[in-house]
């Protein structure tokens, strides 16, 4: 099977469009391409949500600083689509930078809540790009469900207040972390780390799973996550907290449940692990 590929909004629509015309539910899974296991995990897990489901591949500009690494960000759209047609996906969304950006084009998202910190802290541009850009593909794709991995947990935990505060008329469910044999969390940009610098990489989620788990005051098993990382060979820990798990602020006495997360560097490379915490 070779599964339809739609470039333009127009086409997308139309074929939406039958979809809703026959009482089908749609199902959409946005990724920037270079698929992983990771990604097809999130197709498995919205299946049981939707009749039809639609992945996007679209390397978003918007989410990128001009430092960043738009320009050697992994793609692959023919090893894409080829890992694609083994699974449920009926049909690829791929439009072009000019599809989606086309000239004049000036609206921005404004985010609080919890865009703010962590994340913001170091890359204070990013979620505004990936809020307008999923506000279009929820548009664009009109579905009724979307998935987004915990890996990226404040993004997920973003989209879902985005969604609530705009009543826009989609669910967000959210997709288990998919892991590589030695805990590493799978991603893209796992293709840059080095034959040195993986073995290194492994260790952080040992380090985080320490973290999750600490009976320290939070302060104490912060600092000691960080001297951990540290330690292991990361370059740089530009993160290593606790937060509540659903406003992602420091924890306090109304706190229901709290999140692990952790930012580390090892060289150019930035990687990302959370988990649920005691």
């Amino acid at each position: 099977m070779t599964l339809p590929v739609y470039r333009t909004i127009a086409d997308m629509r139309a074929q939406v469009g039958a979809w809703k015309a026959a009482g089908l539910r749609v199902g959409l899974v946005p990724t920037m391409g270079a698929l992983h296991d990771g990604h097809l995990s999130l197709i498995d897990e919205i299946a049981p949500h939707c009749d039809r489901i639609i992945t996007s591949i679209f390397v978003n500009p918007t989410q990128f600083a001009a430092h960043e690494d738009l320009d050697t960000y992994p793609r692959n759209e023919a090893a894409d689509l080829a890992a694609l047609d083994t699974t449920q996906a009926q049909c690829v969304f791929a439009p072009s930078v000019s599809e989606m950006y086309p000239d004049g084009f000036t609206t921005a998202i404004e985010l609080g809540g919890p865009a703010q910190g962590l994340e913001s802290d170091n890359r204070p541009h990013f979620f505004a790009g990936v809020a307008l850009i999923v506000n279009k593909l929820l548009s664009q794709s009109q579905a009724d469900v979307a998935i987004f991995g915990e890996k990226d947990y404040q993004q997920l935990r973003v989209i879902r207040r985005m969604v609530r505060d705009l009543d826009l008329p989609v669910e967000i469910l959210g997709g288990p972390i998919i892991r590589e044999p030695d805990g590493l969390a799978m991603s893209s940009r796992n293709v840059y780390l080095t034959a040195a610098q993986r073995p290194i990489a492994g260790k952080l989620n040992g380090i985080l799973k320490n973290l999750a788990a600490s009976t320290k005051p939070r302060e104490a098993a912060e600092a000691e996550a960080e001297a951990a990382l540290l330690a292991a060979g990361f370059t740089h820990v530009d993160y290593a907290t606790i937060r509540d798990a659903d406003s992602l602020a420091v924890p306090d006495a109304t706190t229901q449940s709290r999140r692990a997360l952790i930012v580390a560097r090892l060289g150019d490379v930035r990687l990302l692990d959370n988990m649920a915490a005691i």
